[in-house]
């Protein structure tokens, strides 16, 4: 039988298992012949059964006549029944040289009228009626026999039964067995390999085209994502390959982003920084040194723009790249964590003579998410937050427990027109008007951060007039509460 391809384990130094490796061809041949070896000793307990069948017809046969003739030999008196042996008795039960015969004939009262005593009895479960015949098996002398029996009435004695008995041994019948099982067999043990062979010569024949669409795969340049044509694909392998198509189809929509943010990132870039040059161009040339600090100062202005750009443009391809393998998730209490992050933010409000307040939830809300990333997106919110609420405006910051965790974010700034809500998350998109500097990364980096927590983000128009308020909610998770605070009325 050819050797199929066995799960390979790779191993390190220390042992331990590095990577697990399969063949789909042997798979396949494993579950094809698997069934096929489990079946055919079945098969052949079946084909033995039947071999005995038909070995046993022809010889049953015989010995059915032969219990005939000796009933046409029992002769009956008034005071019972007597056996007369025929002339040809010698030809009727010999010794052939393969199988020993034997016979008995018993009287209505049990007693031997005729033949060999060690025939045994009939016993007393096996099925009876006057007239007919019936084959058992039993032993002779030590060897097993086949036995053909019939009850034959005694006509002169009501209820009164003569037993007749042939016994043969089984040589001649189990030596047609072996010739048949033989002829069954033989052949299936040639038939059987010269199957196996063709069956794994036609899988390898069959897995042909996997290699061709291997070949198709492995000429493609490296930038082509364009579908796979499915055309010439086997039917079965259609799914696949339509999966494949729809995920480098995504992966040219991702690619095409990326291009068009490095090209706007590139673009915000440049503007900074031709101010930077042309600051420091013209502090070259000014010898009045107040010209020249207003000059350091411009610079400073877009240095300061450039790195907050820069902050925010690393921030987002951190988040874009996030992973658990990255940034591990972690059991987060929100009230705790938003708590000592906002305290950071009290000096930037009191600049801007900003009312900043905080307001916790009544319970602990727990979630599952990163807390460098849940504080990366609350720095950009409540960074924005401060810088469009003008001078002597409030910013809140609250926390509801509901089905879900609730961040909400509030101030009293111009807030942002319906028409553009969608459109703030596009990244370096910036809303007219505001005379707010900005690079338009701040929300598009909130809703990646909350993407990959799967949580959602609102904007609200603020009770009043005018304001924003930002909802972020969080999927919640509800620990148990200790026994001694259950009662407590604490809303949930």
């Amino acid at each position: 039988m050819p050797s199929r391809d066995k799960l390979k384990n790779r191993r390190g130094k220390s042992g331990e298992r590095t990577g697990e490796y399969n063949s789909l061809f042997g798979e396949i041949l494993d579950w094809m012949l698997a069934p096929l070896m489990f079946v055919w000793p079945i098969s052949i307990a079946i084909i033995h059964n039947v071999a005995d069948d038909i070995a046993h017809a022809p010889y049953d046969k015989v010995l059915g006549d032969s219990v005939y003739e000796l009933s046409r030999q029992v002769r009956f008196t008034p005071v019972g029944a007597i056996f007369v042996k025929p002339p040809q008795m010698r030809d009727l039960f010999h010794i052939d040289g393969e199988d020993i015969i034997y016979y008995q004939v018993l009287g209505g009262a049990g007693e031997l009228l005729a033949g060999d005593s060690e025939v045994p009895d009939v016993p007393d479960d096996k099925p009876w009626k006057p007239g007919e015949l019936y084959f058992r098996g039993g032993r002779v002398n030590n060897e097993d026999v086949r036995i053909a029996y019939m009850f034959q009435p005694v006509t002169t004695i009501p209820g009164s039964y003569v037993t007749v008995q042939v016994a043969e041994t089984l040589n001649k019948r189990e030596a047609l067995t072996s010739r048949i099982l033989s002829g069954v067999l033989l052949p299936q043990f040639v038939i059987i390999p010269i199957a196996v062979v063709l069956v794994y010569f036609g899988l390898g024949r069959g897995l042909w085209p996997l290699k061709r669409l291997q070949a198709v795969i492995e000429k493609r340049r490296p930038t082509d994502l364009s579908p796979i044509d499915i055309r010439r694909v086997p039917e079965e392998l259609r799914p696949l390959i339509t999966a494949l198509n729809d995920m480098m189809l995504r992966l040219e929509v991702n690619l095409a982003a990326q291009r068009r943010f490095i090209a706007d990132a590139a673009h915000q870039m440049r503007t900074p920084l031709t101010g930077l040059k042309s600051q420091a161009e013209l502090a070259l040339l000014e010898n009045d040194p107040a010209q020249i600090r207003a000059c350091m100062e411009q610079i400073l202005v877009s240095a300061t723009g450039a790195a907050h750009l820069i902050n925010q443009l690393l921030a987002l391809a951190r988040a874009e790249a996030s992973t658990e393998k990255v940034h591990a998730v972690e059991r987060v209490e929100l009230n705790a964590l938003f708590e000592s992050l906002i305290a950071d933010w009290v000096p930037a409000a009191r600049r801007r003579h900003i009312d900043l307040g905080f307001e916790r939830a009544h319970v602990p809300l727990h979630v599952d998410a990163n807390p460098v990333l849940l504080g990366e997106m609350f720095k950009n919110l409540i960074d924005n937050a401060i810088k469009y609420t003008s001078y002597g405006g409030v910013v809140t910051v609250r926390l509801k427990a509901d089905i879900r965790a609730i961040l909400e974010i509030e101030d009293t700034g111009p807030g942002i027109p319906v028409e553009d809500r969608q459109r703030v998350f596009e990244r370096f998109y910036r809303v007219l008007g505001t005379q707010v500097e900005g690079s338009g990364l701040g929300l598009p980096i909130v809703r990646e951060i909350a993407e990959l927590h799967r949580a959602e983000v609102e904007l609200l128009d603020a009770p009043g007039n005018g304001g924003l308020i930002v909802r972020v909610s969080f999927p919640r998770v509800v620990e148990p509460v200790p026994n001694d605070v259950a009662a407590l009325p604490w809303p949930v």
